[in-house]
């Protein structure tokens, strides 16, 4: 049968095979297992085999490693890939999920090199242009529907306040904060 981590291991494997140098920072960790976890979506396991390849983790195997992707993780990969490895939860064995986390910022699928094999490489080189325009596009999109919304809701709903305005308030509490506090030294003078 066909799992949804064995998918996700052949993809993986396809990517390690064309890059050496990936399997070789991978094969120290031979036999150690990592899960990664992005609720609601099931978990996926997988371990690092003798050459460097991954495989799906068997249930009984003990996780050396735990990547989980809060609800915050898509809204973080959109601000780009720096965020969004900070809005990774770690857990385990350090020396692994860094190498892990190597490998997520360095090892790059180059699918117009596999469409190349398939449909020639002209036809290969049009579909991924056409593929980089439209993610480029809907990239585009997704962050002006963010700054409308954001304008809609400081601008017109005010259900948010931009940061000057709220500084702005800030000064004004921390300058009632001293006022009230000179005024209890006078009454204190007052008093005795």
């Amino acid at each position: 049968m066909i799992t949804l981590e064995l998918l996700f291991a052949a993809a993986l494997n396809h990517l390690l095979e064309d890059e050496p140098w990936a399997r070789d920072r991978l094969a120290p960790f031979a036999g150690e297992s990592f899960e990664l976890r992005s609720p609601p979506l099931p978990s996926l396991s997988f371990s690092v085999a003798g050459d460097g390849c991954l495989r799906p983790a068997g249930e009984a195997e003990q996780r050396s490693l735990t990547l989980t992707l809060g609800p915050e993780a898509l809204a973080a990969l959109l601000k780009g890939e720096d965020h969004f490895l900070r809005a990774i939860e770690i857990s385990g064995n350090t020396r692994f999920a860094n190498e892990v986390l190597y490998l997520f910022r360095h090892l790059r699928w180059d699918a117009e090199e596999d469409l190349a094999t398939v449909l020639g490489d002209a036809p290969a080189h049009r579909l991924a242009g056409w593929a980089r325009d439209f993610a480029a596009s809907q990239k585009d999109a997704l962050v002006r529907l963010a700054d409308s919304f954001m304008e809609y809701a400081v601008e017109e709903k005010r259900l948010l306040v931009r940061r000057s305005g709220f500084e702005e308030v800030e000064r004004g509490v921390a300058q009632l904060r001293d006022a009230l506090e000179r005024l209890e030294k006078r009454v204190e003078r007052l008093a005795r």
